[in-house]
């Protein structure tokens, strides 16, 4: 079986690196879905305005080798434990396939590209192919009771984040929302989180670099562009 993508994901994060490691756990952030020409006819979409919540199916286009093992280190974990890769939903797989439920805040019918679909939630990278997209359905996909593994047992863990005024000026009410909730969930690879060590992270049309300290405080630390090749810190706190 051959698939290919039916329209690809617009998002602040252009790396893999920062993004929130599950669907729904910022729930303020935005993204678009733009399909691909052929998808692109208001036909393909009608009645999915009436559902508040869409399931995609998408690659995991910014892994650079394939999976080699069955079993994995979930981040949850803190990257030390093994667990068989069908028990977790790390990207590295037989078949490099995301599935995640994001919300439908509207469609936009008409634009040069198409319908457009602007969602929030999402876990997917800038330019990540879709490969379906589904209504997700209250009585077939909710489980209220249901058990969750290792997740039960292992709390997400969030960071308290220190961003400068000054640095906090350069975006919105809502991207400094969505910045600082990002920021919380430690966007650190979970097997190399050096104290004190210079981190940088993509977040629209910068770069975002911080640190952490041993009281798990991230403290973002500078600000550089990131839309050309010769990024420069813009802004930076005084002494840290």
């Amino acid at each position: 079986m051959e698939i290919h993508p039916i329209a690809h994901f617009c998002s602040p994060f252009t790396s893999k690196f920062g993004i929130p490691k599950q669907s729904g756990l910022v729930e303020e952030l935005e993204g678009t879905i733009v399909f691909e020409p052929k998808y692109r006819n208001p036909d393909a979409l009608k009645g999915v305005e009436d559902f508040d919540y869409l399931w995609l199916i998408w690659g995991f286009s910014g892994n650079r080798h394939s999976a080699t093992s069955l079993m994995v280190r979930p981040p949850l974990l803190g990257g030390n434990v093994k667990m068989g890769v069908f028990a977790t939903r790390s990207p590295f797989r037989p078949n490099p396939l995301g599935l995640s439920s994001v919300k439908l805040r509207k469609v936009e019918w008409e634009s040069e590209r198409g319908p457009i679909l602007h969602v929030r939630g999402g876990d997917l990278m800038d330019g990540t192919p879709i490969f379906d997209i589904k209504p997700y359905i209250t009585y077939v996909d909710s489980h209220e009771s249901a058990r969750s593994g290792f997740v039960d047992r292992t709390p997400v863990h969030r960071l308290r984040v220190e961003i400068p005024d000054e640095i906090k000026e350069l975006f919105s009410e809502s991207e400094q929302k969505i910045l600082i909730k990002t920021l919380e969930l430690d966007p650190r690879p979970q097997y190399h989180q050096e104290l004190q060590k210079q981190y940088g992270m993509p977040f629209g049309q910068y770069d975002i670099h911080f640190s952490v300290t041993s009281e798990g405080v991230l403290r973002v630390i500078g600000i550089s562009r990131s839309d050309n090749d010769n990024a420069k810190f813009v802004k930076q706190p005084d002494g840290k």
